[in-house]
C-alpha cells in the first residue's frame, strides 16, 4: 500500500508553519482535492477542475475546554502553503459519502452555521478509501472525545468501517504533548481506529457481531457475502412470524366478528344518516321556500313603500291649495289682494307647465286622476282669465271715464293743462304682473295653434351620414315656413303692443308702426303677409329734438315695463326653434337668415323687448346649427376607426349633396353661418382622409388622388359661386396633384429603376468630376451602360405595359385613368429626355432610343 500524506511529517510541519501564532496543534494533516458540485446534481464530479488542497485537524486548548478546528490550506504562488479555511468542528452536521462516485473517494462535510444555504458545499476526493478513512475516522473520534457527539454520517456502511480499522493494525506512533487535552496522548493511529469503532456501535451489539462471525466461516473480505445472507435471513424471520400470527386463529375469527359487528353498526348508522338526509333536505327546501317568499314579501314593502313615496309626491303636485283655489275662483281684485293674486297667478302657471310632458314623467300623464286634475286646473285657468279680463276691462274704463269727467285733471280756472297720468301709470304698474299672465297666456295659445309640427320628420344628419338614405324624399319647407310666419305676425303684434302700452300709459315715445302699417293706423301691421319687410314698423327718433334726452330715460321706463309685461312668452318661440331643428336642422339656415332680417331693421326704439328676443332667437338658432355641424364632424372621423378602407369615402360625396342642400337654404345674412359650417367641415374631411391613408402606406397616394378627385368632381358646380369652397376646391387639387405625381414615380421607377439610377449616379458625379471622366468611374463605364441598356431598353414596350396594368390595378375610380396615363407617360418622356440628354454629354459614341421613337412607343400604347 502506498504511503499516505498522513503520514507525511513533513507536511505536517508545513502546516504546523503555515499556522502558526495561533496556538494551535495539527493533529492530522492530509492531501486532497477540492471540486464544487451542484445541488441537485450531486456526485456529478469533473463539472469545474480539481484544485489541490491541504486538510489540516488542529485543535487548542482553552482553559478545561478544548476547541476543535477543521483547517483548509492552500499552495500559493511559490508552493508555500498557507490559511484558506476555517472551519469550526462544533458545527459539524453531517459527514456525506457521494454516492455517485464510483471509487467512493470523494465525501463533503456539512456545517450548519453556512451563511448561504443555497451554495453547494465544496468536495473533497482523496487518493483512496484508506486516505477517506483514516480522514473521517479522525474526525469522528475528535468529535466524540472533544464535543461529546457525533455528526450524522451518510453513505458510510458502519460494518466496512469496523472491518477496515482491524485489518489496518499496523501503527504509526504519532507523539502528543500532554497538554493537548484527551485527544493530544500518545497513541497509535490503531489505537484511534479502534476507539472509534468501539464509538460507532455498543459493546453489546459488538458482542453480538463477534459471536455472529464466529457461526460463520468465512473470510474477512467475505463482507457482501454475509450482508447477503443476513438479509436472507431476516426474510425468513418475518416469514416466520407471518406463519405465528396465522396460526392463531382463533384470535383472528374473534377479530373478524368484531369486524363484522362493528360493520352492522356502520350499516345502521348510514342508514340512520341516510333518513335524517332526507329530513334535512326537506327542512332546507322548506327554509328555501321560506327565504323566497319573505324576500319576495321585502321586496313588496320596499316597492310599495316607494310607490307609496312617489304616490305622495304626486298628490303634492297635483293638490290644490284652498288659498289659491279662493284667490283664482271667486277673490277680489282689490289693490291690496293683488299680491294673493299675483301668487295664485304664478302658481297656477308652474302647476300647469309641471303636468307638460318635457317636465312629467310620461307614465303619469294616462292616469285618470292626473287627466282630471289637468282638467280642474284648466277650469281654474279659464275662470280666473275670465274674471281677471272682465274685471281689468270694466276696471280701466271706469278709471279714465272718471279722469275725463274730473276737469281737475287738464284744466284750472279756464286754463288747459297737461293731463297728470302719474295715478294712472301706477294702477297698471300696480296691475302689470296680472296683464302679464293673461297676454302670456294668449300669445302662447296663438304661437301653438299656428305652428303645426310634422308626423313624418326628416332627420337630416342620420340621412346624410347614413347608407341607403335619400336625403330629397320629405320636403321640410314647412319648417322655415311656420318660423317665417311666426315672426310675420306675431313681431308685429309684439310690437303694436308695445306701441298700444306706450300710448295708454302716456310714455313720451317717439310713435310706433307695425310692418307695412301707418302711423295713424289705418292699415293694420298683420295685414300684410310680407316676410320680406325689414321694417319693424319703429319710426326714427328725431336727433335734433330738445327733448331727446328725457325720451331716452321715458324708453327706459318703457322698456322695463313692457320687459315685466310680455316675459314668459319668448319659451314658445324658442320651443320652435327646438321642433324645427328636430324636424330638419338644415332649416336653422334659413331661420337664421329671416331672424338677421328682421333683427337689422331694428332700431333703439321703444319696442326693446322685441329686439332682445330676436337676438335671443338668433343665438338658439346658431347654437342649434353649430351642434348639427359638431355631429356631422363626428360621424366623419368615425371613418378614422374602420381598419383598411379602399376607394372613394362615402363623406365625399355626400358632403357634396349636403353643400347644395345648405346652399338652397341660405337667405339673407345667413352667408357667413354656412361658410363657417363648410370650413369645418372639409378640415376635419381633409384631417380624417390623412389619417386613413396612413394606415396602409404602400396604397396611400393612391387612396389620397382617388378622394381629392372625387371631392373635385362633385363640387365642381358649388366651386363655381361660393368663394369658400372655391378655395377647398384648389387645396383638393394641389393635393391631388402632388399624390398623383408619387404614384406614377414609384410605378415609373419599379419599371425602370436601373435606368433612372444610372442616370442619377451621372448626375451626382458631374458635380465633382469633368464629363469625359466619368466613363471611367467603377459602375459607369461604357459597358456598364450597355448591360442596363439592354435589360431596360430592349423590352422597353413590355415594360411599359406592366407600368400601364400597374397603375390600373388597385384603382377603384375607372374615369382617372386615361387622365392618370397620359400623366405617366408625359413624366417618362421628361426622365427619359433627361437620361438622353446626359448620354449624348457622357457617352457620345454611344447609342440609345431617340426621344422621338419613344413619344411615338407611347402614343401607339
Amino acid at each position: 500500500m502506498a504511503k499516505s500524506s498522513a503520514d507525511d511529517e513533513e507536511l505536517r510541519r508545513a502546516c504546523e508553519a503555515a499556522i502558526e501564532g495561533t496556538k494551535q496543534k495539527i493533529v492530522m494533516s492530509i492531501r486532497v482535492a477540492k471540486s464544487r458540485g451542484i445541488w441537485g446534481k450531486a456526485g456529478k464530479l469533473g463539472r469545474q477542475m480539481a484544485k489541490p488542497r491541504v486538510l489540516a485537524l488542529s485543535t487548542k486548548l482553552k482553559g478545561q475546554r478544548t476547541k476543535a478546528f477543521l483547517r483548509v490550506l492552500k499552495y500559493s504562488n511559490g508552493g508555500v502553503l498557507e490559511p484558506a479555511k476555517l472551519y469550526k468542528l462544533k458545527h459539524l452536521s453531517k459527514v456525506e459519502v457521494i454516492a455517485n462516485d464510483p471509487s467512493g473517494c470523494t465525501f463533503t462535510l456539512g456545517f450548519d452555521n453556512l451563511r448561504s444555504q443555497s451554495v453547494a458545499p465544496p468536495q473533497w476526493t482523496m487518493r483512496n478509501i484508506d486516505d477517506r478513512n483514516r480522514l473521517l475516522l479522525c474526525i469522528l473520534n475528535i468529535c466524540k472525545d472533544v464535543l461529546g457527539r457525533l455528526p450524522k454520517v451518510v453513505g458510510i456502511d458502519v460494518v466496512e468501517m469496523a472491518l477496515w480499522a482491524k485489518e489496518n493494525t499496523p501503527s504509526v506512533s504519532t507523539q502528543k504533548n500532554l497538554e493537548d487535552g484527551p485527544v493530544a496522548a500518545t497513541v497509535t493511529e490503531t489505537e484511534l481506529k479502534v476507539t472509534v469503532e468501539k464509538e460507532l456501535v455498543s459493546q453489546a451489539e459488538e458482542e453480538d457481531m463477534e459471536a455472529l462471525l464466529d457461526t460463520y466461516v468465512m473470510g474477512i473480505g467475505e463482507a457482501e457475502a454475509f450482508s447477503e445472507r443476513l438479509k436472507r435471513e431476516l426474510l425468513a424471520l418475518e416469514a416466520a412470524n407471518v406463519h405465528a400470527i396465522l396460526e392463531s386463529e382463533p384470535l383472528i375469527d374473534e377479530v373478524l366478528q368484531g369486524l363484522e359487528a362493528a360493520t352492522n353498526c356502520v350499516d345502521d348508522m348510514d342508514e340512520w344518516l341516510g333518513i335524517f338526509n332526507v329530513k334535512l333536505r326537506h327542512m332546507r327546501e322548506d327554509i328555501e321556500s321560506i327565504e323566497t317568499r319573505n324576500n319576495k314579501l321585502e321586496m313588496q314593502s320596499v316597492n310599495n313603500k316607494t310607490l307609496l313615496v312617489e304616490l305622495d309626491k304626486l298628490l303634492e303636485r297635483l293638490h290644490i291649495p284652498s288659498e289659491y283655489a279662493a284667490s283664482l275662483t271667486g277673490g277680489s281684485f282689490d289693490e291690496a289682494r293683488m299680491l294673493q293674486n299675483i301668487e295664485a297667478c304664478e302658481w297656477l302657471t308652474g302647476a300647469l307647465r309641471g303636468l307638460e310632458t318635457p317636465n312629467f314623467d310620461p307614465n303619469y300623464a294616462k292616469m285618470r286622476a292626473v287627466k282630471e286634475k289637468r282638467a280642474e286646473l284648466e277650469k281654474l285657468k279659464s275662470t280666473f282669465v275670465r274674471r281677471a279680463s272682465e274685471f281689468l276691462r270694466n276696471y280701466f274704463a271706469n278709471l279714465v271715464d272718471f279722469m275725463i269727467s274730473d276737469k281737475t285733471f287738464f284744466s284750472q280756472r279756464g286754463q288747459l293743462k297737461r293731463p297728470d297720468h302719474a295715478d294712472l301709470r301706477y294702477k297698471c304698474r300696480t296691475y302689470a304682473r296680472l296683464l302679464q299672465h293673461l297676454k302670456a297666456r294668449e300669445f302662447a295659445n296663438e304661437l301653438r295653434a299656428s305652428t303645426k309640427a310634422s308626423k313624418n320628420p326628416t332627420v337630416w344628419l342620420e340621412a346624410s351620414t347614413g347608407s341607403g338614405q335619400n336625403t330629397n324624399a320629405a320636403d321640410t319647407s314647412t319648417v322655415s315656413d311656420a318660423y317665417a310666419k311666426m315672426l310675420t305676425i306675431f313681431i308685429p303684434l309684439l310690437v303694436d303692443e308695445s306701441s298700444f302700452f306706450a300710448h295708454f300709459m302716456c310714455f313720451e315715445v317717439p310713435a310706433l308702426v307695425a310692418p307695412g302699417g301707418h302711423v295713424n293706423g289705418s292699415k293694420p301691421a298683420y295685414d300684410n303677409g310680407d316676410a320680406n319687410d325689414d321694417d319693424l314698423g319703429i319710426m326714427d327718433i328725431d336727433e335734433n329734438d330738445s327733448k331727446n334726452g328725457k325720451n331716452s330715460a321715458e324708453l327706459a321706463a318703457l322698456n322695463d315695463s313692457l320687459q315685466d309685461l310680455l316675459d314668459g312668452i319668448q319659451e314658445d318661440f324658442y320651443a320652435v326653434v327646438e321642433w324645427a331643428y328636430k324636424i330638419d336642422p338644415l332649416r336653422c339656415i334659413s331661420m337664421h337668415g329671416i331672424t338677421e332680417r328682421y333683427l337689422s331693421g331694428q332700431k333703439a326704439d321703444a319696442a326693446g323687448f322685441v329686439r332682445l328676443l330676436l337676438g335671443d332667437l338668433e343665438s338658439r338658432i346658431s347654437l342649434q346649427f353649430g351642434r348639427f355641424v359638431d355631429e356631422a364632424c363626428h360621424q366623419i372621423e368615425r371613418n378614422e376607426r374602420n381598419v383598411r378602407q379602399m376607394g372613394v369615402l362615402s363623406y365625399i360625396p355626400r358632403f357634396a349633396i349636403l353643400a347644395t342642400r345648405m346652399e338652397q337654404y341660405i337667405q339673407g345674412q345667413s352667408r357667413d353661418l354656412v361658410d363657417q359650417a363648410y370650413t369645418k367641415f372639409v378640415s376635419i374631411m381633409f384631417v380624417t382622409l390623412e389619417k386613413i391613408s396612413q394606415t396602409d402606406p404602400k396604397y396611400a397616394d393612391m387612396f389620397l388622388l382617388e378622394n381629392y378627385a372625387a371631392f373635385q368632381n362633385s363640387l365642381y358646380d358649388l366651386a363655381n359661386i361660393v368663394p369658400t369652397l372655391a378655395k377647398f376646391y384648389h387645396q383638393a387639387s394641389e393635393a391631388y396633384e402632388q399624390a398623383s405625381t408619387r404614384h406614377i414615380t414609384v410605378i415609373i421607377y419599379s419599371q425602370f429603376e436601373r435606368l433612372f439610377q444610372f442616370a442619377r449616379r451621372i448626375e451626382d458625379l458631374m458635380y465633382t468630376l469633368a464629363p469625359e471622366e466619368i466613363p471611367f468611374q467603377l459602375g459607369l463605364s461604357k459597358m456598364d451602360l450597355r448591360k442596363m441598356l439592354k435589360s431596360s431598353v430592349s423590352g422597353v414596350d413590355k415594360n411599359i405595359g406592366v407600368m400601364y396594368k400597374k397603375l390600373q390595378k388597385n384603382l377603384t375610380s375607372e374615369e382617372l385613368l386615361p387622365s392618370l396615363w397620359d400623366k405617366c407617360k408625359k413624366e417618362f418622356l421628361v426622365k427619359y429626355e433627361s437620361f438622353a440628354q446626359l448620354v449624348a454629354k457622357i457617352y457620345p459614341t454611344e447609342t440609345i432610343p431617340s426621344v422621338v421613337e419613344m413619344r411615338e412607343l407611347l402614343a401607339s400604347m
